[in-house]
């Protein structure tokens, strides 16, 4: 089982500035009088010392019929004083992009992706880069973890889930249209770092294995598979793709788990119950699978005394 691309876009906004960049409008992102939007994603509501904090589970890509977001979710963003995310979209694009070349991007020295993979998955990877319509050129000076990114993303919009209707990046922009301050948890910087942290050959297997995540089409059912979970709030479907991730044993699978998920999650939380002691109401949103499974951020938050209710 390969986890890789879902669990990218559950947990990481990792490259959404980038991709945010010069994006078009939403035309479906506001909401009509007469709209009555379903549940999405997941939504706890955390209490401690007097204060209320909604937490809410996004996946960092999104449709136009994402929207309008339930009401719940936008009575609880019209209340705060603050909105936390992992990563603001909008915060400092040039921090962004120096931290893309820092961590992503090969040094004077150079590199190359292609020379550092097998030679089998050599061509299989060109014939990925013809399929997205990414130039070589663009590809060639990306460190394999981010070019295993960047076809993830690629992968998503091919199934309809773009970057720039990404519900983090939505809220954002209705936090500030509203003058409500926006809080990151995290930072590009350091999710990236994450990834920058694998040693080279283990990089060039973290893109194997996401080629061949995408070339199998059992991927390509994942994919829709957790974007229909998010889209219709399936709690039951949460945590089989959470206890899927759990126990897949690929390198990327593992990295994933250990890294992305288990290490992050206690920073996550920390970052949380500060908000709530901080803040009398407001609303912090993460990727959905922070949310479930073992260990996750809702468990941490009641471990540390909190009390922690999951409306949906």
């Amino acid at each position: 089982m390969r986890r890789q691309i879902i669990v990218m876009f559950c947990t990481l906004f990792l490259l959404a500035p980038a991709a945010l960049a010069g994006a078009p409008a939403r035309k479906g992102a506001q909401a009509k009088a007469t709209v009555v939007a379903p549940n999405r994603g997941a939504l706890f509501k955390v209490e401690g010392g007097g204060h209320t904090l909604y937490l809410f589970g996004t996946i960092h890509v999104g449709a136009a019929d994402f929207y309008p977001l339930e009401a719940r979710v936008t009575a609880a963003l019209a209340r705060a004083s603050v909105l936390a995310l992992e990563v603001d979209p909008d915060a400092d694009p040039a921090a962004a992009a120096q931290a893309l070349r820092r961590y992503g991007m090969y040094g004077a020295g150079g590199g190359s992706a292609a020379a550092d993979i097998a030679p089998a998955f050599r061509p299989r990877l060109a014939g990925l880069l013809r399929r997205y319509g990414i130039a070589p050129e663009a590809a060639a000076p990306m460190k394999p973890w981010l070019l295993a990114t960047v076809l993830a993303m690629s992968e998503f919009a091919a199934h309809g889930y773009q970057a720039g209707l990404a519900v983090d990046s939505h809220l954002a922009q209705q936090a500030r249209a509203r003058k409500i301050p926006v809080l990151e948890l995290e930072s590009t910087a350091g999710q990236m770092a994450l990834f920058d942290g694998l040693t080279a050959p283990e990089q060039a297997r973290f893109l194997e294995e996401g080629i061949a995540a995408i070339e199998d089409q059992e991927q390509a059912r994942q994919a829709r598979a957790i974007a229909q979970a998010w889209r219709g709030a399936d709690a039951a479907a949460l945590e089989a793709l959470a206890r899927e991730a759990a126990a897949d044993d690929s390198f990327s699978g593992t990295f994933v788990r250990k890294v992305l998920l288990e290490q992050r999650n206690p920073v996550l939380a920390d970052g949380i119950a500060g908000l709530l002691a901080r803040e009398r109401d407001s609303l912090a949103a993460i990727g959905v699978l922070h949310l479930v499974g073992r260990n996750s951020v809702p468990a941490l938050l009641q471990g540390r005394g909190l009390r922690v209710e999951r409306i949906y």
